[in-house]
């Protein structure tokens, strides 16, 4: 069933409230899983709202917290999400790296205490929208090995950039580091199909073709092998010691109602073209990089399709599965 972005922001915060989020924090949990609706992405959208509100009801998010500052230098800033659903404290985090890159060239500001933060790409839109470049890392529950070894260590690990243009939809590179997302191995599983090698390793750190070996016991691969083993571990690095954050194996899998505070962190950091090439050289050297890009026929830029989506949905609507669009009904009526 479609349904307009107002309509859904209205039925996601009332669900999250309902489930003891603050108000600030609802509306800032529900304008972000909205907006990934928009831009095509569902399993960031609205099927986190029963997640979420699991989350609050069993203990995992605290639904009173707001955010504080912890630490405050310069260009660098690290916020205490306490352990609250970490929309209000992305949405601080962004505003202050926008203000110390302005002020200082570059502006980066760590989140500790937190957990599960949405799509990194979208966190980054002000900051290509205040003409710089943004970069957002954030660790997660362990899914990954370090590189031979067997068991997960290191999560998913994302990594988002968002590069601005002088005219046009900014460029916006989103990827986990993993060669797929665990929701299809998910998928698989309960469909009672068999994954393809080179998605998941079992429990000795052998290649796998079984979903349910692969969730229950073993691991993701990491993209590119070592190398992309090699980036989790510095993604990790950077989201939990810079800001005293719990790492993977610390933190209990997003995927269950049950389990800790994740506690997990994340990182977020602007560029200001114009303290180093400035913004006009910048600018032209972005074009030149794209008309070379798009001369090479088949190439699509990154985040094209998000951007076209969000037009086209907006203006005709979201569509929603009924039964959790029944579901959410039920939670924001209490």
């Amino acid at each position: 069933m479609k349904r307009k972005a107002g309509e859904l922001l209205r039925l996601a915060q009332n669900a999250l409230e309902k489930a003891s989020a603050n108000p600030v924090m609802a509306e800032a949990a529900a304008k972000h899983l909205v907006r990934a609706e928009e831009h095509g992405l569902p399993t960031h959208g609205m099927s986190r709202v029963p997640i979420y509100c699991s989350f609050l009801r069993n203990g995992r998010a605290d639904g009173a917290a707001r955010p504080k500052l912890l630490s405050d230098r310069a260009a660098v800033c690290l916020i205490d999400n306490c352990d609250g659903l970490p929309y209000e404290s992305a949405a601080w985090a962004i505003d202050e790296v926008i203000q110390r890159a302005r002020r200082n060239g570059i502006g980066f500001a760590g989140i500790t205490n937190s957990g599960h933060v949405g799509v990194l790409g979208i966190h980054l839109l002000p900051v290509a929208q205040a003409g710089m470049v943004g970069v957002a890392f954030t660790n997660s529950p362990a899914a990954i090995p370090a590189w031979g070894g067997k068991k997960p260590i290191f999560g998913t690990d994302p990594v988002a950039f968002a590069f601005p243009r002088k005219s046009g939809d900014p460029l916006v590179i989103d990827l986990a580091l993993t060669t797929v997302v665990r929701g299809k191995i998910m998928l698989a599983m309960q469909k009672g199909e068999k994954i393809p090698e080179g998605w998941a390793l079992d429990r000795n750190g052998k290649p796998t073709t079984d979903p349910k070996e692969a969730l229950d016991h073993g691991s993701l691969f990491a993209i590119g092998g070592a190398k992309g083993a090699m980036l989790a571990l510095a993604f990790e690095l950077i989201c939990a010691a810079l800001t005293g954050s719990a790492i993977g194996t610390e933190a209990d899998s997003f995927f269950s109602d049950q389990g800790n505070k994740p506690r997990i962190g994340h990182a977020f950091l602007a560029i200001d073209p114009g303290a180093l090439a400035g913004q006009e050289r910048y600018f032209e050297r972005v074009e030149t990089v794209i008309t070379t890009m798009l001369a090479d026929e088949g190439v699509r830029l990154p985040g094209s399709r998000r951007f076209a989506s969000e037009r086209k949905l907006h203006a005709e609507g979201i569509e929603v599965a009924d039964d959790l669009l029944a579901k959410i009904e039920q939670l924001s009526n209490g």
